[in-house]
C-alpha cells in the first residue's frame, strides 16, 4: 500500500511537470495536437499507479517521449505555415454575409443545433444579428456582430475617458509584495499614507491593496467587508 502510494505521488508530481512544461493553456483553447497528448499521458500515468508489477520508468518515459513530441510539434508550427495548418487546421467562416456556409458545416460534422448553440454561448439569439461567425482552430467560436446590432461604445458617445490601466497588487493578505513596489517606483510614504486614508495602521492589517497607472488605489483591511477606492498622485504609471 506504501509503496503504490509513493508512486503516485510520483507519478502525479512528474506529470504536473510535464503539464507545466507544455504550456498554461486550458482544456477549451488546446489545440487537437495538444488535446490528444493530454488524453494519452492521463492514461499513462494510470497504469504504473494502478500496476504494482509494472516498473514506475515504464510510466515515466513515454510520458516523456510525449512531452518531445509536443515540443517538435510546436517547433515545427512556429517555422512552417503549412505544418501549422497541417496539425491544427484552420479557422473556418460558418456564417458571412452571404448567409450560413452550410458546406464549412458539412466538413466539421457540426449541425445547425450545434452552430445555434454555439451562438447562444456568444451572447447571440438571432442569426440576423451576426456578421460573421468563425470556428478557430481550438474549436472556439467568435462572432462580429453587425453594425446596427452593436452596443454604441464611449467613444461613439463622444465621452472622454480616462488611458486604460492595469492594477497592480502592492498588499495581498496583509504580505507586500516588493517586486511590485519596485514596478510601481512608490515607496514607504506612499503607502503609509494610503494606509492612512484608509484608516489602517498596519500592513498585515490590509487584506487587500492595489495601484494603477492612473493612481487609482483599492484598499480594503481584514477588518469587515468595505472598501475604499481613492486616486493618489504619483511618478511611474508609465513602468507598466
Amino acid at each position: 500500500m506504501t509503496i503504490m502510494l509513493i508512486r503516485s505521488v510520483v507519478i502525479y508530481l512528474f506529470v504536473l511537470f510535464v503539464i507545466r512544461l507544455m504550456g498554461k493553456r486550458q482544456v477549451g483553447e488546446m489545440q487537437p495536437f495538444e488535446f490528444v497528448i493530454t488524453l494519452i499521458i492521463a492514461d499513462l500515468a494510470c497504469i504504473p499507479m494502478a500496476e504494482l508489477a509494472v516498473p514506475l520508468v515504464h510510466g515515466v518515459v513515454p510520458i516523456f517521449a510525449l512531452l518531445i513530441v509536443h515540443f517538435l510539434i510546436c517547433f515545427f508550427s512556429r517555422k512552417s505555415m503549412k505544418w501549422r495548418y497541417l496539425i491544427s487546421g484552420r479557422p473556418a467562416i460558418l456564417i458571412s454575409p452571404q448567409g450560413i456556409n452550410y458546406n464549412e458545416l458539412k466538413k466539421l460534422n457540426m449541425t445547425l443545433d450545434d452552430l445555434i448553440e454555439s451562438l447562444r454561448g456568444c451572447d447571440v439569439f438571432n442569426i440576423e444579428d451576426v456578421a460573421y461567425a468563425i470556428i478557430e482552430t481550438n474549436g472556439k467560436m467568435c462572432v462580429i456582430k453587425k453594425a446596427m446590432v452593436e452596443p454604441a461604445t464611449r467613444e461613439d458617445l463622444g465621452v472622454k475617458l480616462e488611458p486604460s490601466a492595469l492594477p497592480v497588487n502592492i498588499i495581498m493578505d496583509g504580505k507586500l509584495m516588493k517586486e511590485n513596489v519596485d514596478l510601481t517606483g512608490i515607496d514607504e510614504k506612499f503607502i503609509e499614507k494610503c494606509l492612512k486614508k484608509a484608516n489602517i495602521k498596519k500592513i498585515k492589517e490590509v487584506l487587500l491593496f492595489t495601484l494603477d497607472n492612473n493612481g487609482n488605489v483599492f484598499l480594503q483591511s481584514k477588518k469587515g467587508q468595505g472598501y475604499v477606492n481613492f486616486t493618489m498622485p504619483f511618478k511611474g504609471g508609465e513602468n507598466w
